[in-house]
């Protein structure tokens, strides 16, 4: 699974997605590892941590405890270690690896914004494309992702006739919306404020702020990160004091994505964290309706054992 243009496309929900789908089956999970501080293959488990996994890898091995996580710069090389660890594995799901020539998956599915859509967009350096628009004819089936909850109809028919113009004939087109679930606490013992520091280090935040937004909630101050952002200690003591000197601290709250709280675990913070009312707020996939529905067309392709979905 991936996408053809830098940056994010919503890939890890949908990598939650289906391993969630494909529950039943023995999974394993093989990424590349974007800014963790190791290399090579490594293998998640109990010492496993968001520098030794990089952040996305680590969220998978905490929200998918069913699923084995392993990250490798060179996926064939990933794989047979996966294999050779666990023999048994009837699924691997690569997650970013739509360009990684070096493995022939079983399935390719690849993830498009709606609001960066690839037919829409230029080769590097004019755009954010990482390879021409013809890659798309490698694609099993395309997900356009993080729509508006007011699409309607008649605008999926419109880009799915634009999208039909660089894929194979036959290959769906689906349709997914990020939704948000309840926020969930990793500090200290309150409730959810009404009044929040974001934080986050993500590609695109406005999605984010906008529901939150409609959801009733007052920003006091966004600490906005680039994609992928570390949180060294300095940087959480930083927040944590910004959060101290609000005047009512006691009814703002500290929220962030899951991609982001798996890097506030420093041991040299971990008496700070007790003392902050930090939450994360969970997100999910979900699909327009479709004929066949994106599960059950998901399920009739991989009907077989050994399946390498590429995405």
């Amino acid at each position: 699974m991936g996408n053809l243009t830098v940056g994010g496309t919503g890939k890890t929900p949908q990598v939650e997605y289906l391993a969630r789908l494909f529950k039943n089956k023995k999974i394993g999970i093989l990424s590349r590892g974007y800014k963790r501080k190791t290399k090579g293959f490594v293998l998640g488990d109990a010492q496993a941590t968001a520098l030794t996994l990089g952040d996305e890898p680590f969220q998978y091995l905490q929200s998918l405890p069913f699923v084995k996580v392993a990250v490798c710069e060179k996926r064939a090389e990933g794989i047979q270690r996966l294999l050779t660890a666990f023999p048994d594995l009837e699924l691997i799901l690569l997650d970013d690896a739509f360009q990684h020539r070096a493995v022939k998956a079983s399935f390719y599915l690849l993830l498009t914004d709606y609001s960066r859509l690839f037919t829409n967009d230029y080769l590097l350096p004019a755009g954010r494309l990482r390879e021409p628009k013809a890659g798309a004819k490698r694609a099993d089936a395309i997900v356009v992702t993080k729509c508006p909850e007011n699409l309607t109809t008649f605008q999926q028919q419109t880009i799915t006739t634009k999208v039909q113009e660089f894929i194979r004939a036959g290959v769906p087109v689906f349709y997914s919306k990020i939704q948000y679930g309840q926020a969930i606490a990793f500090g200290k013992d309150s409730p959810l404020a009404k009044q929040l520091i974001l934080v986050t280090g993500i590609v695109n935040a406005q999605p984010l702020v906008q529901y939150l937004q409609g959801q009733g909630f007052g920003i006091v101050h966004h600490f906005k990160g680039a994609d992928h952002a570390e949180y060294s200690p300095e940087r959480i003591k930083e927040i944590y004091q910004f959060w101290a000197q609000q005047p009512n601290k006691e009814n703002v709250s500290i929220l962030m994505t899951q991609k982001d709280a798996v890097k506030w675990q420093h041991p040299s913070v971990k008496n700070l964290l007790g003392q902050m009312p930090l939450f994360y707020l969970p997100i999910v996939n979900a699909f327009w309706p479709h004929e066949p529905s994106f599960d059950a067309y998901m399920q009739q392709a991989l009907t077989g054992e050994g399946f390498h979905i590429n995405s």
